[in-house]
C-alpha cells in the first residue's frame, strides 16, 4: 500500500467522490472481503462488490489475495493508498491567475498546488528522499505583523542567496504563512 496516490484523471475522481465508495475505501484500509465490508457498513455484499469493482477498475483498490468459501472464490481487497490527493487541475480555475502577489491568498493556493504536484512526482521507490517538513505556530501581535513578514522574507532571501549556486542537488523550498483557522480533529 502506498502512502499517497495522486489522482490526475477525471475518471478516477468521479469513481472516488461518491460517499458510499469513500466509506468502502475506508473499510479497505485493511485487507477485507466484500462480505466483511458489507457487514461493517450494514449493506448487502452485492452492493459493496459493485463499489469495489468500480474502485478496482479505477486503480484505487487492489485485490491482494483470494480464498475459497464453500467452493466459491472470494476476493480479498485493500485500498491502493492510505491517502488520495486530487490534482487541483481536475477542478480547474475560474478566470485567469492573478499577478503573483506574494501576500495574497491566491498566491498561497497556487504555491500549494505547485508543491502538491512536485511531491506527487517524486520517485517514492528511491532509496533515500532527502526532505524535511516543518510546521509550527507563531503568535504575532497585529502591530508587529509587517516586521515579522519582513524578517521572514529577509531570512529566506539570505538562504536563497547563500545556496542559490549552479552546483549541487536542487531542492525546492516553499514556505507558507497564513492565519490559523479553527482547530480540526
Amino acid at each position: 500500500m502506498r502512502d499517497v496516490l495522486y489522482l490526475e484523471q477525471m475518471e478516477q475522481a468521479e469513481v472516488l467522490l461518491k460517499p458510499q465508495r469513500i466509506e468502502v475505501l475506508r473499510q479497505l484500509a485493511e485487507p477485507r472481503t466484500c462480505t466483511e465490508v458489507a457487514t461493517r457498513l450494514e449493506q448487502t455484499p452485492q452492493r459493496v462488490y459493485y463499489h469495489v469493482k468500480q474502485l478496482v477498475a479505477a486503480g484505487l483498490v487492489e485485490q491482494v489475495s483470494e480464498r475459497k468459501v464453500r467452493g466459491i472464490s472470494e476476493g480479498i481487497y485493500q485500498a491502493a493508498a492510505r491517502s488520495y490527493w486530487l490534482s487541483p487541475r481536475l477542478v480547474g480555475r475560474i478566470g485567469l491567475r492573478r499577478a503573483r502577489d506574494e501576500l495574497s491568498l491566491g498566491y498561497l493556493l497556487d504555491l500549494m498546488e505547485e508543491v502538491q504536484a512536485d511531491i506527487a512526482g517524486l520517485d517514492r521507490a528511491a532509496p533515500e528522499l532527502p526532505s524535511i517538513g516543518v510546521a509550527g505556530e507563531i503568535r504575532v501581535p497585529a502591530e508587529q505583523r509587517r516586521q515579522f513578514l519582513h524578517d521572514l522574507q529577509t531570512t529566506l532571501q539570505d538562504l536563497f542567496t547563500r545556496y542559490g549556486g549552479a552546483e549541487g542537488d536542487a531542492f525546492k523550498l516553499a514556505v507558507a504563512c497564513y492565519p490559523k483557522g479553527k482547530d480540526r480533529e
